[in-house]
């Protein structure tokens, strides 16, 4: 592989991952953002996202020059233009392409849609190659440089090619395609993820009212390889940047092309219940929720990152709070109150006279808290683990009453 000229336009979550590992693999990177705060950021090493090893390969590009952040929303001289700017979704679930659409009116050069846009966006621009990202928060940088697939889409075939070549080190399987194609790969796959997680939710549900345990059931299910291991963790709903998302904008896809996608919407229908589950199951333990103080552990919508973006904690929090609540958390990454949430900066503060403490969050520090100080925190000794992380013989031996998700 020879190193090529990339430009990146965006130094969010995909953009920035993208220009420190394609410089990091060799390349020669210049990253645009119109946001002059965070390029001065960039350049002193700075990150503003909590992600694992991103910081060292953005210092690292920075020292062997193979990475610059400059302010702007458009780059000359690069043989690639990689658009990595945002896409955010309206209330029907369609996507606000201005961002993607200024950008792409002033590109010339290789011009690579990394952006999550609607199915058939890339094939309206002709030259346009659709490379979508398949990158979990939390584990971007081990994504990028060790990617299950690369997803490269294109009108000429020369073009997939050039692109998929960036990540020859990589040795990931390759599927070239067209452009459309390669868009929809992303939608179906992160919808589909979202149909498990859905599934197992309402598994859990029904492990509760036949007195069934839902980690045998899914310890069960993971090993048929039919069926496969991830997304069959039971929690409080699934949020993020990019499920709730997709999972709006392909069903929106699939209504303007006249398909009915029963099994999407019913995902989605299912998602949203969630967080009125947990509340449910808190009212029946402690009644009228006014006045109760409650302890969160956990607000990301899920460990691994400082997002809060469609949290399912965030609205279990926000139900507790309109029911008249007093909430107090704590989350490794989050410092900052939130709306009716007094954010403490330890577990032990968050559980200081705690009717109930609620883990929302899969934060694996959690499973190794002082339990029998948290104890002697709260007002009663009643957890419920919507996460199932926590272990039982500590949590109990501590003197708590565990409830958890599925049992």
């Amino acid at each position: 592989m020879r190193p090529r000229r990339i430009g990146v336009i965006g130094a969010g979550y995909v953009g920035l991952t993208t220009a420190a590992c394609f410089a990091h693999l060799g390349h020669d990177v210049v990253c645009a953002d119109v946001d002059e705060a965070r390029v001065d950021a960039l350049n002193a090493g700075e990150i503003p996202l909590h992600e694992p090893g991103l910081r060292e390969l953005v210092v690292e590009g920075l020292d062997r020059r193979r990475l610059k952040f400059v302010l702007g929303s458009e780059l000359s001289d690069v043989d690639f233009t990689f658009v990595c700017v945002p896409t955010p979704a309206g209330a029907d679930g369609s996507a606000d392409l201005s961002a993607v659409e200024e950008v792409l009116g002033k590109a010339t050069r290789g011009v690579v849609l990394k952006s999550t846009v609607p199915v058939g966006t890339g094939a309206r621009y002709p030259g346009v190659v659709s490379n979508p990202e398949f990158l979990r928060e939390g584990h971007a940088v081990e994504d990028f440089l060790r990617p299950q697939r690369v997803v490269v889409g294109a009108q000429d075939e020369r073009q997939a090619r050039e692109v998929a070549e960036l990540y020859a080190p990589t040795n990931a399987p390759t599927v070239l395609t067209d452009n459309t194609s390669a868009e929809l790969v992303k939608y179906a796959s992160n919808c589909f993820l979202a149909l498990k997680l859905s599934y197992v939710n309402t598994v859990a549900e029904l492990c509760e009212s036949l007195d069934a345990d839902v980690d045998g059931v899914t310890e069960g299910m993971r090993l048929d390889d039919r069926i496969g291991a991830s997304c069959l963790q039971p929690g409080p709903g699934w949020g993020g940047s990019c499920l709730p998302k997709d999972t709006l904008a392909l069903l929106a896809t699939a209504r303007a092309a006249g398909v009915d996608f029963t099994t999407l919407e019913a995902a989605i229908t299912t998602n949203r219940h969630q967080p009125h589950r947990v509340v449910d199951r808190i009212r029946a333990e402690l009644g009228s929720l006014s006045g109760k103080r409650i302890g969160l552990l956990g607000l990301t919508f899920k460990a691994g990152t400082n997002d809060l973006r469609d949290s399912p904690a965030l609205v279990v929090a926000q139900l507790l709070a309109q029911e008249g609540a007093e909430l107090h958390a704590y989350d490794p990454c989050v410092n900052a109150d939130r709306p009716g949430v007094t954010v403490e900066s330890s577990a032990a503060e968050a559980a200081a006279g705690a009717d109930v403490l609620v883990v929302l969050t899969e934060w694996p520090e959690f499973a190794e808290l002082d339990w029998p100080e948290l104890a002697d925190e709260v007002n009663h000794p009643l957890i419920f683990d919507t996460r199932n992380v926590l272990p039982r013989d500590k949590v109990t031996e501590a003197g708590f009453r565990l409830i958890r998700t599925g049992r």
